[in-house]
């Protein structure tokens, strides 16, 4: 499997899971309701299925990758849906994690 076709996996496991625990927050906390709630969930079944699509076998090792996507996602997410302006150092600190993410994931092995 290629680099890009595992990041794009990555990319759609962030939306799934940070767009349904976005539903299940505006459901319950915003108060719109439990068709929301309900959608959310959804969402995040579909992201616990779509991160078996990986490559690597190692669910450790696919689990502490997409951390890092989740990290850079979840702040790009608070930008488009709730308006949120990340500071210097949220960037930076993100940058990090996708360069945690990238050695985790795409360093070369010796096996």
């Amino acid at each position: 499997m290629s680099i890009f076709r595992s990041a794009v996996l990555f990319v759609l496991a962030a939306f799934l899971e940070i767009g349904g625990a976005w539903l299940v927050w505006q459901g319950v906390r915003e108060h719109r309701g439990w068709v929301w709630a309900g959608a959310g969930v959804l969402a995040l079944g579909a992201y616990g299925f779509v991160a078996t699509l990986q490559p690597d076998a190692d669910f450790g090792r696919i689990l502490a990758a997409y951390g890092g996507v989740f990290v850079a996602g979840s702040l790009v997410w608070g930008m488009v849906a709730d308006g949120y302006r990340p500071d210097r150092w949220d960037i930076t600190g993100a940058l990090v994690c996708l360069a945690g993410m990238a050695l985790i994931m795409y360093a070369p092995r010796g096996r």
